[in-house]
């Protein structure tokens, strides 16, 4: 089954990032490579994906400038398949994604947690705006039309 998109959702920053990291391989694949895994064989043992599955995901990660394909041997040719910058500035993405998981479990029922390497101590992230440090994820945060958006996205905004 397809998705389909609405007409302002091609100019939607979450609609846009949805369409490139939405589909559940992608984001496994993502977090394993977070976790420094770049060989097909590495991705593909322990996600336990099939090759099929696999080479059509990375395929489009590459396309999309998240992962790059790069030769590590020659004969026979081998490839790893390494976060770019665009890719690697998905991380506070995964762990928000991870960390919102966790909140829904009990600490004991956590398989995956975040912690300080240097500490060892389990952090708590929060999304926060740069200049005040509040969290944003109260009410006084909202989203509005921005000075690209169009008709559709102006109009969505402005009813409210």
């Amino acid at each position: 089954m397809r998705n389909q998109f609405r007409l302002e959702d091609l100019s939607c920053p979450l609609s846009t990032t949805v369409r490139h990291v939405g589909e559940w391989w992608t984001l496994l694949i993502l977090h394993d490579a977070f976790d420094g895994f770049t060989r097909f064989d590495e991705f593909e043992r322990n996600l336990k994906i099939s090759s099929s599955m696999l080479t059509t995901r990375l395929k489009t990660l590459v396309d999309d400038g998240l992962l790059e394909r790069r030769q590590y041997q020659e004969r026979p040719a081998r490839y790893e398949y390494v976060l770019t910058e665009l890719g690697r500035s998905l991380r506070p993405v995964i762990v928000a994604l991870a960390a919102w998981g966790n909140e829904r479990l009990a600490p004991a029922e956590r398989t995956m947690i975040l912690v300080d390497s240097e500490t060892g101590e389990e952090v708590e992230p929060v999304l926060v705006d740069r200049a005040t440090g509040q969290p944003v994820d109260g009410p006084r945060y909202v989203f509005t039309s921005g000075p690209a958006a169009s008709r559709a996205m102006r109009e969505r905004y402005e009813e409210r």
